[in-house]
């Protein structure tokens, strides 16, 4: 098992906690207040830290003597509609973690603003690693290939949740998935809008033209990638998947196929890995990772440059909530201005996957 995975990883500094700076401190006493009354078992006295990665809900490390949680926030300030959903992630995690499906364990959603100055919810700490770089340095041939299949295997096994059998049913519309989350992240978009791009304007037009059938509903994460899951120490088995303020009822290939944009983007971003030697590395090609969903959930092979395109125009948007965050300074990472320097890079992308796919 490949042990120096995260000290040898290029991204090693996004990964652990850093002392809190006063822009993103907590009332404490508010908090401990709030904890023993909600979290089962608390203990006091409450220590704090920030994690470093992720730009868009800040999340701390709260420990105690004998425990340790997370909270995830929403940032302080105005937002956008929609945007920061810890409720949604509190909801999802809530629904899931009884099914044996592998989330941290809920305590308590605290609503109420007037705690901490911004809703957030409490869940357990997965001990375990994470994982940033798609090429992941430090494992074997044989690592890299099961964690890639464990990754896959995974997030099958969560479109195969019936959303009715586990408290859902409420959690979204489980039609016209992409119609709606094009018709939404255009709105972001344009809320968030500081350059007129006319290759997002065309993919604006072209996809609510062009969507593909959705052959199936389930519970969609929204944001599936390496770095929202926490993997075993020493096994090659995902014991967390993390982020879930963007799931909702949908269409399960676009979420795979999200999952699958690493095979087009490069280490740079994270877990990118074009242009590594799949191979060598032991890591599964497009198709034999399709082919290995496709087998595990039975749903037809999917038209994947369409959703390429999707994915990115999608991601595209996302990220211009960031680079306008980073422009008005409410921003919560570091590294939330040399992501916000993406947007145009994954609007180019985006465009040519849409060419592939046959607009004109």
């Amino acid at each position: 098992m490949g042990e120096d995975v995260q000290q040898a990883d290029p991204n090693a500094d996004m990964i652990g906690t850093t002392e809190v700076s006063e822009r993103d401190a907590l009332d404490l006493g508010r908090l401990t207040e709030w904890f023993e009354a909600n979290v089962d078992g608390y203990e006091g006295p409450i220590s704090y830290t920030k994690f470093k990665g992720g730009q868009s809900n800040p999340t701390y490390r709260i420990d105690t003597p004998g425990r340790s949680y997370v909270l995830r926030r929403q940032p302080f300030g105005k937002l956008l509609p929609s945007a920061h959903a810890v409720d949604r992630e509190y909801k999802a995690m809530s629904a899931l973690g009884p099914t044996g499906f592998p989330v941290p364990k809920t305590y308590g959603l605290c609503e109420d603003t007037e705690v901490i100055g911004s809703k957030f919810f409490v869940m357990s700490l997965a001990d375990g690693r994470s994982l940033w770089d798609g090429r992941l340095p430090g494992c074997s041939r044989e690592d890299r290939r099961e964690i890639y299949n464990a990754m896959i295997d995974t997030m099958a096994d969560m479109h195969l949740q019936n959303p009715d059998a586990i408290g859902l049913s409420d959690f979204g519309k489980p039609t016209d998935y992409c119609a709606r989350q094009i018709s939404r992240w255009t709105k972001q978009y344009k809320l968030s809008e500081t350059e007129h791009m006319p290759k997002m304007e065309r993919l604006i037009e072209w996809l609510p033209q062009t969507i593909p059938p959705q052959h199936e509903s389930s519970v969609v994460h929204g944001d599936y990638r390496l770095d929202n899951m926490i993997f075993h120490k020493t096994e090659n088995r995902v014991i967390a998947v993390l982020d879930w303020e963007l799931s909702t009822l949908g269409d399960p290939i676009a979420d795979f196929s999200y999952l699958m944009l690493n095979w087009h983007t490069e280490s740079v971003n994270r877990a990118g890995i074009l242009g590594a030697d799949l191979e060598a590395l032991g890591i599964p090609s497009q198709d034999e990772a399709v082919e290995r969903y496709v087998a595990r959930t039975g749903y037809p092979v999917p038209p994947m440059d369409w959703y390429f395109a999707y994915n990115l125009f999608r991601l595209a948007g996302i990220i211009q909530g960031i680079k306008k965050r980073v422009i008005d300074g409410t921003a919560s990472s570091a590294h939330a201005k040399e992501a916000s320097e993406r947007v145009s890079p994954l609007v180019d992308r985006a465009y040519e996957f849409a060419v592939a796919a046959g607009m004109d």
